[in-house]
């Protein structure tokens, strides 16, 4: 099952690099010399590595061929692919911390804060519902909203028939302690997004980049 993937964007890291010239973004990353622009880390959960972004900019170029060095992204003549291909590499690198799930899990974790029953997990990749979830648990603790989660997951499971008793069923605790990290970790990032009015960059592996959301827009509207 492939992962959704929200990660917190520091907007003016962002805007900042986007600024510069593709040449210079490019040999920044070359020299290692652009790690000093990256937001500070907040703790939340995990994103990747200077290292990892570096060169996967750098494999872009190798992909691209001709580019304007003087240009900025959004000036360049080339595929919208590729320009949203950067783009999605750079919020990646203006990203303050992100969450990642397996989207079949959302089920549990959001579904419940919605008015309407999520009938794919396609809907998770809609900007709308991730709007709505934040507005629904913006009234709610993170203790709370952790219990609530796992009060609904052994509520399915007993309706499905399922044992709740651990001597029955040792993987019953494992994933009680998955389900309250992976809960809290999905509060963390939501809360802090409502708090700081910071975007949430919203997409899942193997997406195509110009189909990742930044807040509302999709990664080929910002940069098209």
């Amino acid at each position: 099952m492939p992962d959704v993937i929200l990660s917190l964007i520091d907007s003016k890291s962002l805007d900042s690099i986007l600024s510069l010239p593709v040449g210079s973004i490019l040999e920044g990353m070359e020299k290692m010399s652009l790690r000093g622009t990256r937001p500070e880390y907040q703790g939340i959960n995990s994103r990747q590595f200077d290292v990892d972004l570096e060169g996967e900019i750098l494999e872009w170029l190798d992909s691209v061929g001709e580019i304007d060095p003087d240009s900025i992204l959004e000036k360049q003549d080339i595929p919208i692919e590729k320009k949203t291909e950067l783009l999605l590499l750079l919020c990646h690198w203006s990203s303050l911390g992100e969450w990642r799930c397996w989207d079949a899990r959302l089920f549990l974790y959001v579904e419940p804060s919605l008015d309407s029953s999520v009938r794919s997990t396609e809907v998770f990749l809609m900007p709308r519902v991730w709007d709505e979830f934040k507005n629904t648990i913006s009234s709610l603790d993170r203790d709370t909203f952790i219990e609530s989660v796992v009060i609904d997951w052994m509520t399915r499971r007993e309706n499905l028939g399922e044992t709740m008793d651990p001597s029955s069923d040792p993987r019953i605790l494992p994933t009680m302690e998955s389900h309250q990290k992976f809960s809290g970790g999905l509060f963390d990032i939501i809360e802090k997004s409502r708090m700081q009015s910071s975007p949430i960059l919203l997409g899942r592996e193997y997406l195509e980049a110009r189909s990742w959301h930044l807040g509302e827009e999709r990664l080929e509207k910002i940069i098209g």
